[in-house]
């Protein structure tokens, strides 16, 4: 901050040391002009309007500094010196309210979320989700990881060591593509929103980022390499500029693409195998959960903005899935647990504690695949647990309620919904198909 305030300060005593040898009578007048166009300069950094400065926040705050006249206090030879001594409280005061406004605009940002979320239950009824038969695609190999996009128009499975892509509209899909490039088992799959891309992590110990042609057919752009072992989760920011992996080798990477991708940091902070990721709705927390019964929460923090751990919570049994709900809240799953646990942030000493359970149905669990997904235009929270994928509504009290629990006789049991809770796809080796189920209000 010192730097950018002594870059307007010497913009200031630049033109006002002219001022002040031709017309020193008007310094006074020209001194008030600055504070108004470094104000307007800070306005412009934080993209915040001086119209919403709230006077009522300001009244309790401390004076601006008061000028004594212009003939006792300046002199030409120290001029900037003074100014800069004069000058400095304000623009940190200044700065100070901007950065206050600034945090109450983000509140309100979340609190107006909130609401639309509360109108949106509101206004739902209750639901299931109906298996449309005549779609299903007969599938041998185990198929690990599947993914949809944000337009419903591109299914992507990992079958084994083979990617398929499938069109698809309305439930119905024809296979467009295999692609073969990894070489082991596909265990994570992951569309990006803004452009044309897709991850994908193996347990080859890659992670292989897709890029579509002007052809539309998929081909490899970058290959992550850095984990020593099996990658069993992944997660990408919003900005998609940010990759966060969980591995068989006990570590999360943290992936940043500036001109390139590369690992940025690695927590070692699990024993054991990581085998779940969530973001905070904020994307400055993430949360992570594994084999060693251990719940890191992670903050981003400082001007380096690194990855600290700040919390560690241990659980009775393995922790196979995590997913938060909001910036306070986050839902987990343990090993054949017919429970999933709430744990909310207590506000004072920013700590999460675990607050209350959700009933579900269970039975033996085998695999930490399946991530659980939060919904928020719907409000469903989407767990498998053992041989069940349990969809759980949160009501407008905030309670969460399991509306439907779907049975498929094997912990063999794969899947992921779409982003706008429109289509739940599963695999499982009961079965042997790809099954596509659409949401439908009783």
């Amino acid at each position: 901050m010192n730097r950018e305030m002594n870059k307007y300060i010497s913009l200031t005593s630049d033109v006002y040391q002219q001022k002040i040898i031709e017309c020193f009578e008007v310094v006074q007048n020209e001194i008030e002009t600055s504070f108004n166009k470094i104000d307007s300069y800070l306005d412009s950094i934080l993209n915040i309007s001086c119209d919403s400065l709230n006077s009522k926040t300001l009244k309790n705050e401390a004076c601006v500094p008061i000028f004594d006249q212009p003939q006792n206090k300046f002199e030409k030879s120290n001029f900037s010196q003074q100014l800069y001594q004069d000058i400095q409280p304000l623009i940190i005061y200044t700065f100070n309210n901007q950065i206050k406004l600034k945090d109450q605009l983000l509140n309100q940002t979340q609190t107006n979320q909130e609401i639309q979320s509360l109108t949106n239950q509101s206004n739902i009824k209750p639901f299931n989700y109906q298996l449309i038969s005549q779609y299903s695609i007969s599938q041998n190999e185990c198929c690990f990881a599947i993914a949809i996009n944000k337009d419903c128009s591109t299914l992507l499975a990992g079958c084994d060591k083979q990617i398929k892509v499938f069109e698809f509209k309305q439930g119905m899909t024809k296979q467009t593509q295999i692609l073969s490039e990894h070489q082991n088992r596909v265990f994570t799959l992951n569309i990006m929103k803004k452009s044309n891309q897709f991850i994908s992590g193996s347990c080859d110990n890659s992670m292989i980022i897709w890029q579509q042609n002007q052809n539309n057919q998929w081909t490899s752009q970058y290959i992550l390499n850095g984990h020593d072992d099996w990658v069993y989760c992944l997660i990408l920011n919003n900005n998609e500029d940010l990759i966060v992996s969980g591995s068989k080798d006990n570590t999360i990477r943290f992936w940043m693409k500036k001109n390139e991708w590369s690992c940025q940091q690695t927590i070692q902070d699990h024993s054991h195998h990581v085998y779940g990721l969530s973001f905070n709705q904020q994307q400055n927390r993430v949360v992570s959960c594994g084999q060693d019964k251990l719940v890191l929460i992670m903050e981003q923090q400082g001007q380096n903005k690194e990855w600290i751990v700040i919390q560690k919570i241990t659980v009775e049994q393995i922790a196979w899935r995590v997913c938060f709900i909001d910036n306070n809240m986050f839902t987990l799953s343990q090993r054949n647990y017919e429970l999933i646990s709430i744990f909310e942030m207590n506000k004072i000493n920013q700590q999460f504690t675990k607050t209350t359970d959700i009933n579900v149905k269970c039975g033996s669990d085998s695999n930490c695949l399946f991530p659980q997904q939060y919904i928020h235009s719907k409000c469903i929270l989407v767990s498998k647990n053992g041989q069940y994928v349990n969809l759980i509504r949160k009501t407008l009290n905030g309670q969460f309620v399991t509306q439907q629990s779907i049975h498929f006789n094997t912990n063999s049991l794969f899947g992921g919904m779409s982003d706008d809770g429109e289509y739940l796809i599963t695999w499982d080796n009961n079965s042997m198909q790809i099954q596509i189920r659409r949401y439908q209000e009783q």
